[in-house]
């Protein structure tokens, strides 16, 4: 269902770049369409709300260059009229994380794999410019020595999350001369920072949140590395493929973050040890996450001088200072809506 909007505004004929963000209400999708209509883009959001997250986006409706459609991406007469007059497609939406796909394994492969499929199909002869793919670097999975991994790196994913994102990456990069749009990939680091639909259940938040809350921390494998990137970071990197000439972006692959931003989960934890007293952590090996892999941003800085501005130690300072001061009062009551553990039946 459509929330209506003014289409005759002298705002929105300023532009020509409607920008239609399925999953738009999410973490990263509600950072994304506010810096988007910062910068005079028509935006139009596409979000079943699986988290009842609303909220994220409930304020943009007084925004002139802004719709809300609500509805599943899946369903084609709701996908249609979401897509009527858009010029870029951003595809967020997903089933996001190894723990929630594991819980709804059969949601996980229609929502990840088989809408997307189906999505690229109804993309063709609508005029689209972009089409692009978030996926993730979990696709690295286990590395096989401690090099940093590039585009071309060989994909070793170790969850149902990760191998439906590696299959759809293949789907698009099989099917390249089929499309008369770009499409790009992205493979997004673990993201933090704040957002107007927050989530405590991603690393350096949930260590963050559990420590500022004088919870006890058990760590599994505190040596394991992973790359993380800033949802405000990762909103930019969208921006810029948005914004690149189609020759430097169409069919490729991006490894998005930096390499400042690789870090063990013990080094995470030492961040967060500066900024609060007497936390109390317990290390043990034999974790159920196998993951571990350090990433190269080469590319996507060299091609599209793309570069990062939040460290994680940025955000555990701003995530304590709003726990400290009650922000977040109902993080423990309302487990869900800080979070992709559960969704909205």
């Amino acid at each position: 269902m459509e929330i209506l909007k003014s289409e005759n505004s002298k705002k929105e004929q300023n532009t020509n770049r409607h920008v239609l963000i399925i999953g738009g209400a999410g973490y990263i999708g509600s950072v994304l369409a506010r810096k988007l209509l910062s910068k005079s883009y028509q935006v139009r959001v596409l979000d079943n709300l699986l988290y009842d997250n609303g909220s994220s986006v409930s304020d943009l409706m007084e925004e002139e260059l802004f719709s809300f459609f609500y509805g599943d991406f899946g369903n084609d007469e709701i996908f249609e009229k979401a897509l009527n007059n858009v010029t870029d497609v951003v595809l967020l939406a997903a089933l996001v994380g190894d723990p929630i796909c594991k819980k709804y394994p059969d949601l996980a492969k229609k929502t990840n794999l088989d809408f997307p499929k189906n999505l690229l199909q109804k993309l063709i002869g609508k005029n689209i410019n972009k089409f692009i793919f978030t996926s993730t670097c979990s696709n690295y999975g286990l590395r096989a020595d401690d090099s940093l991994a590039v585009e071309d790196s060989e994909l070793n994913p170790q969850s149902l999350y990760a191998e439906t994102k590696v299959e759809f990456e293949r789907y698009i990069l099989d099917n390249l001369d089929k499309f008369d749009f770009s499409p790009a990939i992205l493979r997004l680091a673990t993201a933090f920072g704040m957002s107007n639909r927050m989530r405590f259940d991603l690393t350096i938040s949930e260590f963050t949140k559990d420590l500022a809350l004088g919870k006890e921390l058990i760590v599994y494998d505190e040596n394991t590395w992973r790359p993380y990137c800033n949802v405000s970071d990762i909103s930019n990197a969208i921006i810029k493929v948005i914004e690149a000439p189609k020759e430097k972006v169409t069919g490729q692959v991006f490894n998005i973050g930096s390499e400042n931003n690789n870090y063990t989960k013990k080094m995470i934890l030492e961040l967060i040890q500066k900024h609060l007293d007497n936390t109390k952590i317990e290390y043990k090996v034999g974790g159920f996450d196998p993951r571990n892999y350090r990433v190269s941003f080469d590319k996507v800085n060299n091609i599209l001088d793309f570069k990062t501005h939040f460290t994680a130690e940025d955000s555990i300072k701003q995530i304590i200072c709003a726990i400290e001061n009650k922000l977040f009062a109902d993080i423990e009551k309302n487990k869900n809506y800080y979070g992709n553990y559960a969704i909205n039946e």
